[in-house]
């Protein structure tokens, strides 16, 4: 039997980029994959259920579509995100607002209504991607970094919650990985920044949370920080 079978895992944000690179390496594991985003290109293979998870209603459906149309999910993985590459004084309270609503917001609405599913069945995986703006302060990410720092803290604040209950929580922190986030900002050409050739592929982070979400039941990898060379 293939390292997943059976399983059914959500993940979120897989339109593109790391989400929709996690999708293909899980359903390849053998996983039966929802795939979550406001929108998502047509594909086989995959259980497509659109939503927005910035609004905490449809996070809620969501929810309760996975649970009726799929079943109770095994593995849980809340990648829906957004980037911001921004001088503090060109930055404002909205572009705030919107980096705080998608990479933290969303992600304990996520966390808040499929946790307890986990719980439920004292079993199960539930990966959150962070960045190494949750853990290292850089320039020009003033909001981007105080959301990802928020979603670390969150993820250990879950991770003493769920201690004991058979729920394993990890958090996955990339260095630059290229996806299409970076088109606006052309790193290219940015003194200090890798090139889009030097960065992580979506493919290797989707590796290193298929390794977290396939380790025996009795094994937790609580952080798993991955960066280019």
């Amino acid at each position: 039997m293939s390292v997943l079978g059976g399983r059914v895992a959500v993940v979120t944000g897989a339109s593109r980029g790391i989400g929709a690179a996690t999708a293909e390496v899980l359903r390849a594991a053998g996983a039966r994959v929802v795939r979550v985003a406001r929108t998502l290109p047509p594909s086989a293979g995959f259980v497509d259920l659109p939503a927005d998870l910035t609004d905490a209603a449809q996070v809620e459906v969501l929810a309760g579509r996975v649970r009726q149309e799929v079943g109770r999910p095994d593995v849980i993985v809340s990648n829906a995100g957004g980037f911001l590459l921004r001088p503090l004084d060109q930055t404002t309270v909205a572009d705030f607002d919107a980096q705080v609503g998608i990479n933290l917001r969303a992600a304990f609405a996520v966390a808040r209504v499929f946790l307890p599913m986990l719980r439920e069945a004292g079993s199960g995986t539930f990966v959150t991607v962070g960045s190494v703006a949750d853990h290292v302060g850089l320039p020009e990410n003033a909001a981007y970094a105080a959301s990802k720092y928020g979603l670390r803290g969150l993820h250990e604040t879950l991770l003493a919650e769920y201690r004991g209950t058979g729920v394993r929580l990890t958090l996955v922190s990339p260095g630059p990985t290229d996806t299409g986030l970076w088109a606006p900002f052309d790193p290219d050409t940015r003194a200090g920044f890798p090139t889009r050739a030097e960065m992580l592929r979506p493919a290797d982070v989707a590796e290193a949370i298929l390794f977290v979400v396939s380790r025996p039941p009795n094994v937790l990898v609580d952080w798993l920080r991955l960066g280019p060379v």
